[in-house]
């Protein structure tokens, strides 16, 4: 075995078997490098990465492309989760070479790790145009050796267009306005897909961002249009193959443009957001559906994805016994054994074919709307569903048996971060308690075991052990997970704990320019610093930082969160204008600047009839632009909330104070006068 037997994450020991002479990211690679004067192989990818999969198997498998490795680099493997920064850098570059970048990717660089060519996936034979995986080697080993003035001047050109230190886009900070919410917007719903939902065609991906952004753009505006293109898209991805409708869930993204044919790993980040947008349509429509795939989600990811101790694991496969899919597919032979009678509701409620929709099986998705489907089957709705969740019972049962798709059970404090705020926001909206004392216990662990002696953050976790330092990311999304478990729980803890990290970003993670890098100041040195300010599958640290940022100003009238947020955010208002799909989080920090956050202060006892009457009307309905606090008795001096401070009852009875800017209205006792005060549109 190679030295990938020593590491923590699953993607690396997966190789560890591998014939590759493989190091893992560090110095030990690079001094063997330039000792031996050899260039670096460079491979990237991750553990629920088909392709990267397909080019293991087909190359690093393989014997004779092995030694060509072995001979001629120093061959350096990585997992793109637990080294964002290493990732960001190198994608650029191929970016850069090529025009495109995907995983798996391959980098070749000089010993002092500078790019000078690569690419994502080579075959192990020559393919499409494409030339053979060992043709490339030798190539490329070829032109390090015969030709190095010009791979040096390549590496050289290619690391100085890296540089990230000074963007040089700034933007300013009176584009900030909503102007910039309402083209952002009505061009995003351009590119909209009004017969299947979702935005383009095939692939296509769920881009929960950008459907956050459209439902904070319904409720800051009232056009209907946004909200019913939510609404439109999350009814098809929840009826479609992406979801997963035995056990809940969504797979990454739709190989299709009607979300029919999933790639069907499962990532955590996916879950963590679309359980929140659902829960976010649940809000403002009242409709049950959507309560019912947020809660679905969630329980999917206690019962599946949770650690004993109470941290959320990463992905799964999408393979399992070498075949994408396998564990999730069903022939209608097999149903009809399976379930008897019943048999029929579930052909005709799931489009059960012989023939099947995806290599001679089929893929579960609902194409029809339950009533249609009732109607056929003769039963009523409510019977139908009630048929349907003891077939689900069954199937799930059954599925338990057959061979798992590989878990990734590392711990990501950014993906962590994220399901815990959508988890904790759940628990007070739905009132599950469960929900509630999950997300504590998530928090908890990501504050200890997640935590550096001197009060930073560590990026991964993984049988007991914990490493990296933290990207901004993982700060930006574990403070919105603690942000939120203090609105559910009202322990100060968690605002302190969040307020103490946003600090920490501005003292170590702040650009010159504005925004943020992704890496601390004390970070291990790179070819250069990483600057992600793109919203992809995750929200940039940029974004979410400044969002946070937007919230913590609410709570402690601190002008350094004020001006950090708006300056990060200023850098972008060009591209949020012209390409706003690339950047749903960051319109939606903008949202809060333009709409102003309506503070709420509560004095009254959490568990008093009263008291939960008041924060009912505050967190029960769609408010994105609300935070809010709470005080059990009355404080006459400074709280560690600065929000509360000076908070006191009126009239003997729980009272609710609602601001702006900390400028408040007369504090109300009265749910419908707390209603009212919200209505208004400056709080609203």
């Amino acid at each position: 075995m190679n030295r990938l037997q020593h590491e923590t994450s699953p993607y690396l020991r997966q190789h560890a078997e591998n014939p590759v002479d493989w190091y893992p990211w560090g110095d030990e690679a690079f001094t063997r490098a330039k000792a031996e004067d050899k260039p670096i192989l460079l491979s990237i990818g991750y553990s629920a990465c088909h392709w990267c999969h397909v080019m293991a198997h087909e190359s690093f498998e393989h014997g004779p492309t092995a030694t060509i490795m072995n001979e001629l680099f120093v061959s350096v493997k990585v997992d793109r989760e637990e080294r964002p920064d290493v990732d960001d850098i190198y994608m650029q570059a191929v970016i850069a070479l090529t025009g495109h970048g995907g995983w798996p990717m391959t980098v070749f660089l000089t010993p002092d790790g500078r790019p000078f060519y690569g690419g994502t996936y080579f075959p192990v034979e020559p393919r499409h145009g494409m030339p053979a995986f060992r043709q490339i080697l030798v190539g490329v080993a070829d032109a390090y050796k015969s030709r190095r003035d010009q791979v040096e001047q390549a590496a050289s050109n290619l690391t100085e267009g890296l540089k990230r230190d000074v963007l040089g886009i700034g933007g300013s900070q009176t584009d900030l306005n909503a102007d910039l919410l309402n083209v952002a917007y009505k061009r995003m719903g351009q590119e909209f897909d009004a017969a299947n939902g979702g935005f383009s065609g095939a692939p296509k991906f769920p881009q929960p961002m950008n459907l956050d952004f459209l439902l904070r753009a319904y409720a800051r505006t009232g056009d209907k249009q946004p909200l019913a293109q939510v609404l439109l898209t999350l009814r098809k991805m929840a009826r479609g193959g992406i979801y997963d409708q035995v056990g809940g869930g969504f797979h990454r993204y739709s190989v299709d443009a009607i979300w029919l044919v999933p790639h069907f790993e499962k990532m955590l980040y996916d879950n963590a957001q679309l359980s929140r947008i659902y829960l976010h349509a649940y809000q403002i429509t009242g409709d049950d559906f959507f309560k019912t795939i947020a809660a679905e989600i969630y329980d999917y990811i206690l019962r599946e994805m949770t650690a004993p101790e109470g941290a959320f694991y990463s992905t799964t496969d999408a393979d399992s016994e070498g075949e994408e899919g396998k564990f999730f597919v069903w022939s209608k032979d097999e149903l009809e054994s399976l379930l008897g009678e019943n048999a029929r509701v579930a052909i005709e409620y799931w489009g059960i074919s012989s023939r099947g929709n995806f290599e001679g099986h089929n893929i579960l998705h609902v194409p029809n709307e339950d009533e249609i489907s009732a109607a056929r089957l003769n039963l009523s709705v409510s019977e139908l569903h009630t048929k349907l969740n003891a077939i689900k019972d069954k199937l799930y049962a059954v599925r338990t048996q057959r061979v798992h798709p590989g878990l990734d059970d590392k711990i990501l404090t950014a993906w962590n971060g994220m399901m815990l705020a959508s988890l904790a926001e759940a628990a007070r909206i739905l009132n599950r308690p469960d929900y509630r004392a999950a997300a504590v216990k998530n928090a908890d662990f990501l504050l200890t075991a997640m935590r550096t002696p001197d009060g930073r953050l560590y990026r991964t976790h993984k049988d007991g052990k914990s490493k990296i330092n933290a990207y901004l990311e993982d700060y930006a999304n574990l403070i919105d997970g603690l942000l939120e478990l203090y609105q559910t729980t009202f322990d100060e803890r968690w605002f302190i704990e969040a307020h103490r990290l946003a600090d920490h970003v501005l003292d170590h993670f702040a650009a010159e320019d504005g925004g943020f890098f992704d890496t601390s100041d004390d970070h291990e040195s790179l070819i250069t610093r990483p600057r992600n300010m793109q919203d992809n599958a995750t929200p940039s640290g940029n974004s979410m930082m400044a969002r946070q940022l937007v919230r913590l100003l609410a709570y402690t009238g601190d002008s350094r969160y004020d001006e950090s947020a708006r300056r990060a955010l200023a850098l972008l208002t060009e591209a949020m204008r012209q390409v706003p799909g690339a950047f749903g989080e960051a319109l939606s920090a903008v949202d809060m600047l333009v709409a102003g956050l309506a503070e709420v202060a509560i004095v009254g006892k959490p568990d008093d009839a009263a008291t939960i009457a008041l924060l009912d009307v505050v967190r029960k309905p769609y408010r994105p632009n609300v935070i809010q606090a709470l005080t059990p008795v009355d404080i006459k001096e400074e709280s560690p909330i600065p929000l509360l401070s000076y908070r006191t009852q009126r009239n003997d009875q729980p009272t609710v104070y609602v601001c702006r800017h900390f400028a408040c209205a007369n504090p109300v006792n009265t749910a419908d006068a707390v209603r009212e005060l919200l209505k208004g549109s400056d709080l609203a």
